[in-house]
């Protein structure tokens, strides 16, 4: 239940005093306040800390309300959700799973009209505060099952997103779309009855070619990376659409944006592979997931060192999606040498197609984190395996 005695002056210069204390010990000291829990205060001040990072612009405003954790986990950081909006735009546009309303709040401002709905009516109470606080004016906010409040609306949209909740009724996590909820896959006809566009959202771990598999007229699907880690597949759905779908790829880093787009009118070619070069270089989370090896091989000119190494060379530096690498040196995987050439050094290891984990390398040659070192253990294309001892630089 939405309690608002949260924003009243004393009690938010509470939670900022607060702010970074020990939240264990200030629960143990009960609330000051009689008309609100310690419970309750602990919920705003886990939901500031997540907030001041994921979604500084709701952080900033000090009408906002958060929900309970879990809430705070599922939806979408400021990156993405921008990135999202940056996609969709028309009249009128719906989100049939609302939650905290991160995205719904950003999609919005492409639409003249926008409807969050969410089933769980006190997640919708704190979304609507939200949307209020934040001027977010043409939201109308409704509480109930989205898919029937599609079903039972007269509008015609021109964008349909939805982020289906990857928790089964155990509270366990799913991943393929049938298995979440609500089904897509089940429904898309019932959707693709109130629009021709639809926004899909979908878990990083999802197989790209299992989600082709359960969805159809899948136009693009974008893999969003933020900091070098895959967050989110965004799948879009052109009614009618019949050609193969598009992949595009992005990497949102701190100070800079990395995008690697699919051409589809790229063949399969005979990939040749190289032994290790002047500089390495390391595909970004989103690329990793996409696949698209060949093509960003010939796009930066740069070479594999292996077919399931995922690691490419080059002798002259080049402009590339990723981690860029001058290799100063090269070892075969000779555990005796080894153990003598890394005494007393300390690196950052990483493993691409090798037999052993980074956990079993550091225990056995003693390697401490951190540092300016990168040692990769990998495969080359004689099938041999070798270890590059690397300095990271920055990409052209």
């Amino acid at each position: 239940m939405l309690n608002k005695a949260i924003l009243e002056p004393e009690v938010t210069r509470f939670i900022k005093e607060n702010l970074k204390k020990d939240l264990p010990a200030l629960i143990l000291k009960g609330s000051p306040f009689d008309n609100l829990s310690i419970q309750e205060i602990a919920i705003q001040i886990k939901g500031l800390k997540v907030a001041e990072k994921k979604f500084p612009e709701f952080f900033r405003n000090p009408g906002i309300i958060y929900p309970a954790k879990l809430n705070l986990e599922q939806s979408s950081s400021q990156v993405s959700a921008k990135y999202k909006a940056s996609l969709l735009k028309g009249n009128t546009g719906i989100d049939l799973t609302g939650g905290l309303g991160i995205d719904s709040y950003y999609l919005s401002r492409n639409f003249n009209e926008f409807i969050y709905c969410e089933l769980n009516k006190d997640l919708a109470d704190v979304a609507a505060h939200n949307f209020s606080a934040l001027k977010a004016d043409n939201i109308t906010v409704k509480t109930g099952d989205g898919l029937q409040i599609l079903e039972n609306t007269e509008y015609k949209f021109d964008w349909v997103f939805v982020d289906p909740a990857r928790r089964d009724e155990k509270g366990q996590k799913v991943f393929k779309l049938e298995d979440c909820e609500p089904n897509i896959p089940e429904n898309l006809d019932l959707i693709l009855q109130c629009t021709n566009n639809i926004m899909i959202k979908s878990s990083p771990v999802l197989d790209i070619s299992m989600g082709i598999r359960e969805l159809k007229y899948v136009k693009e699907i974008h893999i969003v990376a933020v900091r070098n880690e895959v967050k989110e597949l965004l799948w879009i759905l052109e009614k009618g659409y019949s050609a193969n779908p598009v992949i595009k790829t992005f990497n949102f880093e701190k100070d800079h944006e990395q995008e690697f787009i699919q051409d589809p009118g790229l063949r399969s070619l005979n990939i040749k592979y190289q032994q290790p070069l002047e500089y390495l270089y390391e595909p970004n989370a989103a690329i990793m997931k996409s696949g698209l090896f060949e093509q960003l091989g010939i796009e930066t000119q740069t070479v594999k060192l292996h077919q399931h190494s995922h690691l490419f060379t080059s002798e002259n530096l080049k402009k590339f999606p990723g981690r860029t690498f001058r290799i100063i040196d090269i070892k075969d995987y000779k555990p005796s040498d080894l153990k003598r050439y890394f005494k007393s050094i300390k690196a950052n290891i990483a493993t691409r197609n090798f037999p052993e984990s980074v956990e079993n390398l550091r225990k056995r040659f003693k390697i401490k984190d951190g540092g300016e070192t990168y040692i990769f253990f990998t495969t080359n294309s004689n099938e041999e395996k070798i270890v590059l001892i690397c300095e990271k630089i920055s990409s052209p």
